[in-house]
């Protein structure tokens, strides 16, 4: 039996992701969608075939050389602050994981449940 192609992320679909978190919320940013909590934040929408996800930068690297077609650095300054994704490229499940890893970034550890291995 033949693996299936990775299914997509409609933008739609990664808005609702992201807004599933706790405490999250919706901003506009300089003309663009932002994704907040507790007002910091953790993924950027420039258009709706891109989402920027704040994930730090060992992160970014391992996701840009593992798949250059769908993920790219964002540079701020001389750091790297979070991986551009092509939401028409991108595995919807590993989109999701990539938002709620940038909002645990954000959050006050006790706002994050202990995991098995934790």
């Amino acid at each position: 039996m033949g693996s299936l192609a990775p299914v997509a992320l409609a933008f739609d679909d990664a808005r609702a992701a992201a807004l599933s978190l706790p405490g999250a919320e919706e901003h506009p940013h300089h003309e663009i969608v932002s994704f907040r909590v507790r007002g910091r934040i953790f993924a950027t929408a420039p258009d709706e075939a891109c989402l920027r996800v704040m994930v730090d930068e060992a992160r970014v690297l391992e996701l840009v050389a593992r798949e250059p077609d769908v993920y790219r650095p964002v540079p701020w300054g001389r750091r790297v602050a979070a991986v551009a994704i092509d939401l028409t490229r991108a595995e919807a499940a590993e989109v999701r994981d990539l938002l709620e890893e940038a909002w645990r970034r954000r959050v006050p550890p006790s706002w994050v449940a202990p995991g098995p291995g934790r």
